[in-house]
This record gives C-alpha cells, sequence and structure tokens, in this order.
C-alpha cells in the first residue's frame, strides 16, 4: 500500500506541475509573439546603420568572403542619444511632466476616491459607473472634445466671456498647460480605481480607536489612513506615470512645438527623419529605464492583491 501510495503521488505531482504549465504557457506565449520578438527586432534595427533603402538600415549579420559570418554592430545610436540635447531634454520634459501629471492626479484622485469608498453601498456603484463612464468612448474622440473645449473659441472661452469674467479668450492650447489638463483628464480614472480598492477595504475599527484615543482628524489620515493605503497610492500613479510619460497624442494635439516629448521625437525620427536606427535606439532606452516603475507596479499590484 505505501508503494501504491508513493507512486500515486508521484502521479498527482506530475500531473500538478503540467496543469501549472498549461495555465502558464497561454501568456508565455502572448509575451513572446508579442513582445520579446518584437523587442528583439527593435535591438537588432538599433545596432545597425541607417541606409538609404527600404527598409532604411543595413543588416547586422552579412556573409563575407569564404562564407564567413560577420556580425557588424553600431553603438554609435546609443552614444548619440546621450550627446545630443533634444534627447537629453525630450527624456527630461517627459520624465517632468509625467511626473507633475501624477501628482495633479493624485491630489484630485484621493478624495474622490475617498468620498466613493466612504458612500453607501447603494452609492458607490453609480459613483464608480461615473469614473468608468469616459472608457466608454474612444481616447482620440475624448481628447479631441478636450480641445474644442478649450480652444480660443471654445465653450470654456464662450462661457466665460458671456459671464464677463474675462475680457479676452484664453490662450490654453498650444501650452503646456493643455497638455497637462489632457493627461489629468484622460488618465484620473486609472488612479481613482485603485486608490477605491484599497481604501474600501480599510477598517474603520482603525479609525474609531484613532479617534477616540484623542488623535485629531488630521491625524488619523496622516498616520493610519494614508499609510494603509499606500499600495493603492503606488499603484494608482504607476499606472498614470508610466503611459503619461511616453504620451503621443496629447502633446500632439493640445502642445505646442516645444512640448517634445520621447514620444513625440520617436514618431519625428521614424516618419520624419526616416532614421530607423537611431529611432529604435530611442525606444529601447525608453522601455529600459520603464522597467524599473512596471516593476514597482507589479510588486504592489500583487501585493494588493493579497491584502
Amino acid at each position: 500500500m505505501s508503494g501504491a501510495s508513493a507512486v500515486g503521488a508521484r502521479i498527482a505531482r506530475r500531473a500538478s506541475r503540467h496543469a501549472r504549465w498549461l495555465i502558464i504557457l497561454p501568456p508565455l506565449m502572448y509575451l513572446f509573439v508579442f513582445f520579446l520578438i518584437p523587442f528583439a527586432f527593435a535591438l537588432k534595427i538599433s545596432l545597425a546603420d541607417l541606409a538609404l533603402r527600404v527598409p532604411p538600415f543595413t543588416d547586422i549579420l552579412t556573409m563575407s568572403h569564404g562564407d564567413h559570418i560577420r556580425l557588424s554592430l553600431n553603438l554609435g545610436n546609443y552614444r548619440y542619444l546621450f550627446t545630443d540635447d533634444l534627447y537629453i531634454l525630450s527624456y527630461l520634459y517627459s520624465l517632468r511632466t509625467a511626473f507633475f501629471s501624477t501628482l495633479i492626479c493624485l491630489l484630485i484622485g484621493y478624495p474622490m476616491a475617498y468620498a466613493i469608498a466612504r458612500a453607501p453601498k447603494s452609492t458607490q456603484n453609480v459613483l464608480l459607473l461615473v469614473i468608468i463612464l469616459p472608457f466608454w468612448t474612444s481616447f482620440l474622440l475624448r481628447v479631441y472634445a478636450l480641445e474644442g473645449i478649450i480652444q480660443e473659441h471654445g465653450l470654456l472661452n464662450s462661457l466665460l466671456l458671456r459671464f464677463g469674467l474675462i475680457h479676452h479668450p484664453l490662450q490654453i492650447m498650444q501650452t503646456t498647460l493643455a497638455v497637462y489638463l489632457g493627461i489629468v483628464y484622460s488618465y484620473l480614472p486609472f488612479m481613482v480605481l485603485p486608490l477605491f480598492a484599497t481604501l474600501e477595504k480599510l477598517d474603520i475599527a482603525l479609525l474609531e480607536a484613532a479617534a477616540d484615543l484623542g488623535s485629531p482628524p488630521w491625524r488619523v489620515f496622516l498616520e493610519v489612513t494614508l499609510p494603509l493605503s499606500m499600495p493603492g497610492v503606488i499603484a494608482g500613479s504607476m499606472l498614470v506615470f508610466i503611459p503619461a510619460i511616453g504620451e503621443f497624442v496629447i502633446p500632439s494635439l493640445l502642445g505646442g512645438p516645444n512640448n517634445l516629448m520621447i514620444g513625440r521625437v520617436l514618431w519625428d525620427e521614424f516618419f520624419g527623419n526616416r532614421d530607423w536606427p537611431v529611432a529604435a535606439a530611442v525606444s529601447i532606452v525608453f522601455l529600459v529605464f520603464l522597467a524599473g516603475p512596471i516593476a514597482v507596479y507589479q510588486h504592489y499590484s500583487v501585493k494588493q492583491i493579497e491584502t
């Protein structure tokens, strides 16, 4: 009986391993096809030289005399990124824009998420529907709608002029302010929803205990509510920061010529200058730069699920 039970246990363990692989295999295949293969192609192009042909880059593997394979790697594309002020400034500008946009979303989204979490259960679903409702419309259409609101003869200036609050139309389009408005308007729900998920699980008894011990409301918030909601704060911040730093549509439609975010520079290199090796190098460096925030988001999203 002991031998039979041992064999049965081994079979069960083997079946469990096969079941795990069957579950893991589809996302691994998806990651391989839609991330690793395109990443390998981009890395190959970033190590090539510019060529006047279609596609506009040289082969890094060539056959020389005697059927010898020759590997030609050009690291100059990466050196060029760190010596040209355009790319350094565009990376810094994108970082600054994404950081302040995330901070604004946090300052607006935290009170919204807290209010929804403390609302009656019957009202929470309605309020969450209001937050999710913009996702029912195309992202591009929402940006165009915002452009119609803030342009010189748009809805905002028309209302302000009618009520006599201003005497001349405000110049919002083609400014940095318009870029911030577009990013906050588009990505605010990504901040609110993770914060709500964390704050909704918060034990009210902890807040009541702190109040009973004589803590004023501001101290209860700083020492109890805020520390316990940090997984939601970090997860929401990463959900806003990661796409905002590579944003292309909003700076192109709402921003001016001085809004050189890295997504726009990447577009210009690919389709304007047709310098695919440099553009591929920009994308590889950008992806490596984002690996840190993505890892932080993964860590805190798993932590949020476990709690």
